[in-house]
């Protein structure tokens, strides 16, 4: 009996799971960082760490810089929801693109945090930030290790487009 060659040629499937570990762990490096930062700390609790960084507990209902925060609510499946095929998506691309390391590594840097944060948003309905940084009076919006790995991964994803790839 011959095997389907056109479902399973260029899946790498040991190159995804491999990439998929790695998303998890990120996944729960963040959730732990969450963890431990409301257990030490309250909403609206700031903690100095240097003249340019404070820690902070700091709930966001909407996405990146608060959009859509006040929106009543059907932001967040939305999100989440856009955050799962996001990362069904990025599996295809990774399966099929193994060869490109590179690439993996922004692809799942970013499926990692978006999986992340859309976890927060199923499970308590919001996203916890505690990453603050300011200088001279003005205050970036805080933010998270998943939102470290999204911002990350899509600059490697568009270095690797632009600088690297072979068109």
């Amino acid at each position: 009996m011959k095997k389907n060659t056109a479902i399973n040629s260029g899946w790498n499937w040991p190159a995804l799971l491999g990439w998929l570990v790695f998303a998890a762990l990120l996944f729960g490096l963040d959730q732990w960082t969450k963890d431990w930062v409301q257990h030490q700390m309250i909403v609206g609790d700031s903690r100095k760490i240097t003249d340019f960084f404070n820690l902070v507990v700091a709930y966001n209902s909407g996405a990146a810089f608060s959009f859509l925060a006040d929106a009543g609510g059907w932001q967040k499946p939305l999100f989440a929801g856009l955050a799962l095929v996001v990362s069904c998506v990025i599996c295809i691309l990774i399966a099929r693109k193994s060869q490109e390391k590179l690439l993996c590594l922004g692809l799942s840097l970013v499926m990692s945090g978006a999986l992340a944060n859309a976890y927060d948003r199923l499970t308590i309905g919001v996203v916890v930030d505690f990453l603050d940084f300011h200088l001279a009076g003005y205050h970036w919006p805080a933010f998270n290790v998943a939102d470290i790995c999204i911002c990350v991964g899509a600059f490697i994803v568009v270095l690797v487009e632009f600088f690297f790839s072979k068109k």
